[in-house]
């Protein structure tokens, strides 16, 4: 049994971060359904601005919004407006395609492969 990629939101923007929330990342529920994210679950976040990579877990946001939030001590490393890629592993016996949803930067949908 391995860790393997399977989803990823590919280069959004943070909307917002907010320091003195208790921890984690909010996502556009629309992303997260397309994305194949549960509400809850671990997600690896790396900013392409800084090189940063922290790993924390998902909370809802509203759908349609784009927002994509650094909640916490996640927003001292990754601030509103750097660039990410969030990303989500699955435990399996063999490779799995991921799911990679495209957005433009306003975190909207541009492709889903």
């Amino acid at each position: 049994m391995k860790f393997v990629l399977s989803s990823k939101i590919f280069k959004a923007t943070v909307t917002q971060a907010n320091v003195k929330y208790e921890g984690s990342i909010t996502i556009d529920t629309d992303l997260c359904d397309r994305a194949g994210f549960w509400i809850g679950e671990k997600v690896l976040v790396v900013s392409n601005t800084t090189g940063n990579r922290l790993e924390t877990y998902v909370i809802a946001g509203k759908p349609g919004s784009g927002v994509i939030c650094m909640n916490g001590a996640a927003a001292h490393l990754i601030k509103e407006r750097e660039e990410v890629i969030i990303m989500g592993f699955e435990l399996s016996d063999k490779p799995i395609k991921p799911k990679i949803v495209f957005v433009d930067k306003d975190n909207k949908i541009i492709k889903v492969k």
